[in-house]
C-alpha cells in the first residue's frame, strides 16, 4: 500500500488590502482594539468583477502544480475545501477542473469551513493510500469579505475574517518515503449556531425575500467567547492526538502550521505545547482568517521562508464553525 506526500504547495490572495486603519474609517474600531484582540494588523480583500473563490483557487493551484513539477493533466482528483463558493450549485471543484483544463476527472467539494482543508487532505489522503488516485489536487479558498457584517454591531467578526486561497498537490509515494502520518476529524454539532451563516437555507417557506435580507440571516454571526473557549481545548486535544496516534512526543514537532482562527489562540497552543517561536509558523497578522485557506496559505508561506524542510515533521490543527476540529501529521 502506498502513502500520500505533498508534492508542492501553493497560495493566492486578492491584491486588495484592507488595514486596520482602513477599517476603523467606518466602524467604530482601531488598530490597537483589533491586535489586541486578533492579532490581526492587515488582511485581504475581494474586487467585485476581478477575483472570484475560482481564480484565487486557479492561481493557487497553478503556484502548487509548478513548484511539485506536476502538470494539470496528471491530476486524477481535486478535493475543494470552501464555505462560499461562487455559484449555490454546482460546487467549486468543477469550475476549478474547467479553468485548469483539466480532463473529466472528480471533483469534491468539503464544507468543513475552518476545518475544511484538513477533512479534505484526510479525503485525499485516503483516496491515495487505497489505490484509487495516484495525485490529487486540495485547495481550501474563501472570498468572505462579502459576507460581513461591516458595521459597529458586526464589527467582531468583521475585523477578522478575510479572502485568499491555497494549494496543495499530494502525490502517491512508497511507505518507507516521508509524507502524512495520519489525520484526525472530529465534530460536535450542538454548538453548529454559535459560528454560522443561517441564510440562504433551504428550509425557509421562502429561500429568498427582502425580509429575510433585512433580518441580517444572510452575515455571519459568531459567538466570540464560545469560539475561543472551546478552541483552545480541541486544538490541544486533536494535536496530542496525532502525536499518541504515531508515538511521538511534542519536543518531535519541527514546525506546528495552525489555523489561523485568532493570534491569542495560536500563542495559547504554543504555550501549552511548550513550543519555541521558530517552531510555530503565523501569518495572521497579514492575511486574517481566510478559513479553509489559511492553513494552505500558511504552509506555502513557511516553505517559501525555507521554515520547512524535507524531512521536518509538520503539524497541521485547526478548530471551527461545526463545530470542527481536525489535525494532521506528516513528513514533509
Amino acid at each position: 500500500m502506498k502513502k500520500s506526500r505533498i508534492l508542492g504547495v501553493g497560495h493566492y490572495v486578492p491584491e486588495k488590502i484592507v488595514t486596520n486603519d482602513d477599517l476603523a474609517k467606518i466602524i467604530n474600531t482601531n488598530d490597537n482594539w483589533i491586535v489586541e484582540r486578533t492579532g490581526i494588523k492587515q488582511r485581504h480583500w475581494f474586487t467585485p468583477g476581478v477575483d472570484t473563490v475560482t481564480s484565487l483557487a486557479k492561481n493557487a493551484s497553478e503556484m502548487a502544480l509548478k513548484r511539485a513539477g506536476v502538470a494539470a493533466s496528471e491530476i486524477d482528483f481535486i478535493v475543494f475545501a470552501t464555505i462560499t463558493p461562487d455559484y449555490f450549485i454546482p460546487g467549486n471543484g468543477v469550475l476549478l477542473q474547467r479553468e485548469l483544463g483539466m480532463d473529466t476527472i472528480g471533483a469534491l467539494d468539503i464544507r468543513n469551513a475552518c476545518s475544511g482543508f484538513i477533512y479534505a487532505l484526510s479525503i485525499a489522503d485516503q483516496f491515495i493510500k487505497t489505490g484509487m488516485y495516484k495525485k490529487i489536487l486540495v485547495v481550501g479558498a474563501e472570498i468572505q469579505s462579502s459576507a460581513l457584517d461591516i458595521s459597529d454591531e458586526g464589527r467582531s467578526s468583521a475585523v477578522i475574517f478575510a479572502d485568499g486561497a491555497g494549494a496543495a498537490v499530494l502525490g502517491a509515494v512508497e511507505n518507507d518515503q516521508p509524507g502524512i502520518l495520519s489525520t484526525h476529524l472530529h465534530s460536535q454539532g450542538e454548538y453548529a449556531e454559535e459560528l454560522y451563516c443561517k441564510d440562504p437555507g433551504s428550509s425557509r417557506e421562502v429561500r429568498l425575500s427582502p425580509e429575510l435580507i433585512a433580518s441580517g440571516s444572510f452575515n455571519l454571526t459568531m459567538n466570540g467567547n464560545a469560539v475561543f473557549k472551546h478552541a483552545v481545548v480541541r486544538f490541544m486535544e486533536v494535536i496530542n492526538e496525532a502525536l499518541e496516534a504515531n508515538k511521538m512526543d511534542k519536543s518531535a514537532i519541527d514546525l506546528l502550521v495552525p489555523h489561523q482562527a485568532n493570534l491569542r489562540i495560536s500563542q495559547y497552543v504554543q504555550s501549552k505545547l511548550e513550543l519555541p517561536d521558530e517552531k510555530v509558523f503565523n501569518n495572521i497578522m497579514h492575511m486574517g482568517n481566510t478559513t479553509a485557506g489559511t492553513i494552505p496559505i500558511a504552509l506555502s508561506e513557511a516553505w517559501e521562508q525555507g521554515k520547512i524542510k524535507e524531512g521536518d515533521l509538520i503539524c497541521l490543527a485547526a478548530f471551527g464553525s461545526g463545530f470542527t476540529w481536525a489535525s494532521a501529521l506528516l513528513h514533509w
